[in-house]
Formats: C-alpha cells, structure tokens, sequence
C-alpha cells in the first residue's frame, strides 16, 4: 500500500481542485483584459511602422476607429479555450508533481524546486497544447490585409482550425513555434517559483490573505517572467503565425534561430523587444488577476472539502 501512495498523491482530488480554479482564473483574466492582447498580437505581427510610437491607449482607439469595436475581440473564443485547456494542464501537473515531491521529500519547498517542476510542467503543457495556440494565433489575426495568404479562411473555431491544419500543414504545422515553446516554459517557471516564494516569506497564512496581496505577488512574478523571456515570445508568435510577415521577407521553413538573426539585421535589438509596453500590461494585469481568482476559488473548494469530511 505505500508504494501506491505516490500515484495517490499524483491523482487526487485537490489536484483537480487547482487545475479548475487555476483553469477558471486565467479564463476570467483574459476575458477582462483581452483588448491588451489583441494589441499585443498586432504590434508583434504587422510592419513596425503601422503603429509606429503609438501607446497601448492611441493602439487600442485607432483600432476600434479602423475596424470597428468588435476587432478588439477578434478570436477571443479559441483563445479562451485554448487558455482553459493549457491552465488546466499546467496547474494539475504543477501541483501534483508538488504533492509527489513532498511526499517523498516529507513537505519540503524551494525556489529552486518550484523552478524546476514548473519547467516539467511546462513541457507536459507544450506537447499537449501547442496545436491550440497556433489555431487561435491565425485566427486572431484572420481576414487582416497583411498577411500574404489566409488559409483561417477554411476554418472559423478551434476544432475546424485544428482538423484543417493538421490536413493541409501536418504535424508540423500544429506544432509550429514548438521549440521556442519548450524553451520558454522557463517563463511560467520563473512566474511560479517567484509566486511561491514570495508567498511563503510575505502571506504567513494564505487562508487570511486579502486578495490584494494575492494580486499584487502575482503582478510582481509575471512582470519578471515577461521581461527575461520577451524575446523567445515574439519569435514564438511570429513561428506560430505562419512565417507570413511581408515585412520580415522570410524564407520557407524559418525556424527559431533564423527568426532571431532575421530580425536582429532588419530592424535591430528594438526589434525583439516590440509590443513589450502592451504585452507588460495585458500580461501582469492578466496574471495578477488570475492568481487571486484561483486562490480565492482553490481556497473556498478546499474549506468546504475540509468542512464536508469533518
């Protein structure tokens, strides 16, 4: 019966618990903050010069004032399922790979075991999600001028887009950006071993938190993971969308290092770091808000669950 209690502690129950609430959380933050990734996904994708020097605000009001309103949430639904989905795996992963560890290791945490099992979680979240990201990628960004072709003219939600795909492009095509994904789970790494941390030395009882506090430690740790991996990001946006940006001129097949050197010599280090001023915005706010639904969610689960077995 020991040996059984490993698995035991991989598959319980309050796994789940965070898998939902952590689920639940990130699909209420993007739902609130979308418009600042819609920014976010333009600036990194169309010619730099059409939003030249313009704000997240300026970005966000010449958009509606172009498009109409509704572009600001173009492709929200597969990217909220994408997100529900990506969370769900990541947060059961995360946690249960926690429980194991501490059931050997008898409770103990550390900054760097946070770090490395939120980096395993990360690669379990890559094989079993990218596909999802590259669909919502092209879709946000469908029927849009710039692109040199538009094959989400065949598809207009995840499943289509994900049968259409794997059809005309492959394994290949729904695993695009699959590398720099692999390297960035040290992004939601970071994000998680600096949560925890600052957790553990700053709520010394998370049970009487305020949300404030949960709120304000998640902010902290997504705008340090955003900053130190930016790069990697829009290199991944750009693999995921295809290779189709005219003003890169990119040949077939580009992959991740040529992606990098191709940008570095045509619009230089400025170049890696565009739309970071929106993707700081709409990330930390997304996160932050994310953390403190999911704990205050994690925490009203396990209190009845508790109360229920007493």
């Amino acid at each position: 019966m020991a040996q059984s209690k490993p698995l035991t502690e991989v598959f319980s129950y309050l796994s789940w618990v965070h898998a939902v609430s952590g689920a639940t959380g990130s699909v209420i933050a993007m739902s609130a903050f979308y418009p600042l990734d819609t920014v976010r996904s333009r600036l990194q994708l169309e010619e730099p010069e059409r939003r030249k020097a313009l704000s997240t605000w300026a970005i966000l009001k010449q958009l509606v004032a172009e498009e109409g309103f509704g572009t600001l949430y173009r492709g929200m639904v597969p990217v909220l399922e994408s997100l529900c989905i990506s969370n769900f795996v990541y947060f059961y992963t995360f946690h249960s790979l926690k429980a194991l560890r501490g059931s050997i290791t008898g409770g103990s945490q550390s900054a760097l075991a946070d770090l490395l099992l939120g980096s395993l979680a990360g690669i379990v979240n890559v094989f079993s999600t990218t596909p999802c990201w590259v669909v919502n990628t092209r879709l946000k960004m469908k029927g849009l001028g710039h692109r040199v072709k538009d094959n989400t003219m065949h598809y207009d939600n995840l499943l289509d887009g994900l049968i259409h795909i794997g059809r005309t492009e492959g394994a290949k095509g729904l695993w695009a950006g699959a590398v720099p994904s692999l390297i960035l789970v040290i992004n939601p790494a970071i994000q998680f071993m600096v949560y925890e941390s600052l957790k553990r030395r700053m709520i010394s009882d998370p049970n009487h938190a305020s949300s404030a506090a949960f709120f304000a430690i998640g902010a902290i740790a997504k705008a340090i993971a955003t900053v130190l991996t930016y790069p990697l990001q829009l290199i991944q946006t750009k693999l995921r969308h295809g290779n189709l940006d005219k003003n890169l001129d990119l040949p077939p097949d580009t992959d991740m290092v040529q992606m990098l050197l191709i940008i570095l010599k045509k619009q230089g280090a400025v170049g890696l770091f565009r739309g970071l001023e929106a993707k700081l915005l709409q990330t930390v706010l997304t996160a932050a808000l994310m953390f403190m639904t999911y704990e205050k969610i994690a925490r009203f689960v396990t209190t009845v669950l508790i109360r229920g077995k007493k």
